[in-house]
């Protein structure tokens, strides 16, 4: 006996309803259009921020010390140093397209590895191709001295020349937009020289790296 086939209505029913089976529902279709166009806009926001990059790069923003007066510098046999400087530093923002904000600075003035003080200010902008000075008073108390150092000493008065060291960090940010920012850090060591003499600045080049 040849085998009993399906009816063809039931066979109709089984292929409808493999076919709402398969059917993706609404909000699955609206996930994947939201989906897609946040990673539009990640993507775009990337663009953007990566151009306004490029456009500005080259105009990093910068410390640098211009200038400065030694103010005093006093010495004894007991070999204690007593000093007050005077430190003008620029936070320098060349990009004439973005205001640049200036924060975390801190930069420690030494004399032959012995600290004389630290200098911080807190964070502040910069507008568009502009600048701001920052001055600095530092008075030191009696700072103890080793043999060597109170050597120096001596001969900076004989040449009439004397350095301290100032070495620290700053960082800078530049807003791209409403989109987002380009962040540096800025590194400065340099040597400040002085005639002790006179008191006057040596000028030198003492600016900021970036990276």
């Amino acid at each position: 006996m040849p085998p009993k086939l399906p009816h063809p209505h039931q066979f109709k029913k089984k292929l409808a309803h493999d076919g709402a089976r398969r059917r993706t529902h609404p909000l699955i279709w609206l996930l994947a259009i939201i989906c897609t166009i946040i990673a539009v806009a990640v993507v775009i926001a990337g663009i953007v921020v990566f151009i306004g990059y490029l456009v500005i790069h080259p105009r990093v923003p910068v410390i640098s010390v211009t200038n400065g007066n030694l103010d005093l510098l006093r010495n004894d046999y007991a070999g204690l140093m007593q000093t007050q400087i005077t430190i003008v530093v620029r936070a320098q923002n060349g990009n004439a397209k973005a205001h640049a904000t200036f924060s975390d600075i801190r930069f420690n003035l030494t004399f032959q590895g012995q600290g004389i003080a630290m200098l911080v200010a807190d964070s502040f902008e910069v507008p568009k191709n502009s600048s701001r000075d920052l001055n600095y008073v530092v008075q030191s108390s009696s700072i103890p001295l080793t043999p060597d150092q109170m050597e120096l000493i001596n001969q900076a008065w004989k040449q009439n020349q004397i350095a301290f060291d100032l070495k620290g960090d700053a960082r800078t940010q530049w807003r791209v937009g409403p989109l987002g920012s380009v962040k540096f850090a800025c590194h400065l060591n340099c040597k400040l020289r002085f005639h002790p003499m006179n008191g006057t600045y040596i000028p030198s080049r003492c600016t900021s790296k970036s990276k």
